[in-house]
């Protein structure tokens, strides 16, 4: 669950993290009213999406005339897929040195992984090309955590800030007692006058620990969806729609990754992401008929593997389905598990389908039918 910059800083404002004095703004006179009060400002567009300062969604004004005017020509823009409705304006910082600073899900450890450089403002990956010397890495226990001593022997030699080694260690309580996936500030700033603060605040929330964050998480921005996601979540279905040929119809989110994987290695793309799980029978009908709305679809697999699902169940739901819908496209079954051979004769006798012994055959031929 992303979140915009003002969410993001609001939380790192409750847990004790400085942050600048702004306010939201969802007009230009709103804006003028808010450089009234703070000053010199910056504008931000509040999107869920990066580089908006290169797409022109972030301005400087010294006077309320010209955070009016900015506030105009950043309301309606379009950054990352997102219409810009509404604003950011905080007060305009005295820096002295931009740093960056994160912590994030680690795959590679399986957990924290707590990150830092002296190049802040840059795209992180872009140092990580041409200065992989200037980030450093500590990858903490979790049961251990990282406190203010740990923070401080990753920041050895480097001259930074007394009070950074504290700053990291707030972030990572941030991250752990928050259910963050990621909280990262770039830039983390010394201002003139000496204080850290965080100018930028990228936030994003474990979406299946958002019950245990209650305070937080309607704080998360409105998840951008195509009309066929819109309508999978309707249908209470978890569709992705995506930009390939090969329809997917498998059981369980584990068999339709898995199944996207091979699809991918025999040169093809896969059309959607649709988990349809034990439901496989009962929503059979919606599932097929979300999949094919996708015109790009070309071709169509179908992969069940049961264990404690039985899969002339699923079979079953597959089978009348299609003959409700009766698409015009081939289609390809591989189906393994209990009660496997009831759920191939189903597909064979009534559908006039051969399932494959293979999972990876039944792929393969998907991919070959699509191009």
């Amino acid at each position: 669950m992303n979140f915009e910059e003002y969410a993001g800083k609001r939380i790192l404002a409750q847990d004790g993290l400085a942050v600048p004095r702004g306010r939201l703004a969802q007009s230009a006179e709103e804006a003028e009213a808010i450089a009234v009060e703070i000053g010199p400002v910056v504008i931000k567009a509040q999107v869920p999406a990066g580089k908006r300062g290169k797409s022109g969604g972030v301005k400087v004004a010294d006077t309320p005339e010209e955070a009016a005017s900015c506030a105009e020509d950043i309301l309606g823009m379009m950054i990352g897929g997102y219409v810009v409705e509404r604003l950011l304006v905080e007060e305009k910082a005295d820096i002295a040195r931009e740093f960056y600073a994160a912590v994030l899900d680690d795959p590679a450890s399986r957990g924290p992984l707590v990150m830092f450089s002296t190049e802040g403002g840059m795209d992180i990956e872009e140092v990580a090309d041409s200065h992989p010397e200037a980030i450093r890495r500590a990858s903490p226990g979790i049961r251990e955590g990282f406190d203010i001593t740990a923070a401080a022997g990753m920041l050895a030699g480097l001259d930074v800030p007394a009070a950074t080694a504290g700053f990291l260690a707030d972030l990572y309580r941030v991250w752990r007692t928050r259910d963050a996936e990621l909280v990262e500030i770039n830039p983390l700033a010394e201002l003139r006058d000496g204080r850290l603060v965080a100018l930028d605040c990228k936030f994003v929330l474990d979406e299946s620990s958002a019950f245990r964050q209650p305070d937080i998480a309607g704080w998360g921005a409105a998840e951008r969806m195509t009309r066929l996601e819109q309508r999978g979540r309707d249908l209470g279905l978890k569709y992705i729609e995506l930009d390939g040929s090969v329809g997917v119809l498998a059981n369980g989110a584990g068999l339709t990754m898995t199944t996207m994987d091979v699809i991918a290695h025999f040169g093809g793309k896969p059309a959607n992401f649709l988990e349809i799980g034990g439901e496989a029978y009962t929503k059979a009908t919606p599932a097929l008929e979300l999949v094919l709305a996708n015109p790009g679809v070309k071709s169509l697999i179908i992969n069940f593997c049961g264990a404690f699902a039985r899969t002339d169940v699923m079979a079953e739901g597959v089978v009348k389905a299609w003959l409700e819908l009766r698409p015009n496209l081939p289609a390809f079954f591989s189906i393994h598990g209990t009660n496997e051979d009831e759920a191939v004769r189903l597909v064979r006798e009534r559908l006039g389908f051969e399932p494959y012994d293979r999972m990876e055959d039944a792929v393969r031929a998907a991919v070959e039918a699509a191009r």
